[in-house]
């Protein structure tokens, strides 16, 4: 299995910009997809999970961000809205196959396929 992120760059404050993680060697129809990201010096943060026709999201971007896919594209995307500067970080997609539960979905752990990670940058 493996993972191309793409989508980062520089983006203003309250600006909005999708990532993008295209998939091979399998379909994300039967895999739970998951975005982190991990700022300098921090650790990597959950940020969202899509599993089946179920979606799980972190506390800091919840109402900001959303993971969607398009199967046809075997691709999963993370739209965000209303950037701040404190989320600027390397963004990472990952996979697990098969359905997980909210508790390991969540975690860095729970993900056996990493994407190489995108910059995105906020200014203020």
């Amino acid at each position: 299995v493996q993972l191309q992120a793409s989508g980062g760059g520089l983006v203003q404050d309250g600006g909005s910009l999708r990532l993008s993680c295209a998939v091979s060697g399998r379909s994300i129809s039967t895999t739970t997809m998951g975005w982190f990201r991990q700022a300098p010096g921090k650790a990597r943060e959950f940020l969202a999970a899509l599993r089946a026709r179920n979606t799980f999201y972190g506390g800091r971007v919840k109402g900001r961000f959303t993971i969607a896919r398009d199967d046809g594209k075997n691709t999963v995307y993370l739209q965000m809205n209303s950037l701040r500067p404190e989320d600027t970080a390397l963004y990472y997609c990952a996979a697990r196959p098969g359905n997980a539960i909210m508790s390991v979905a969540s975690t860095e752990g729970g993900y056996g396929y990493w994407g190489q990670g995108t910059l995105v940058t906020v200014s203020s």
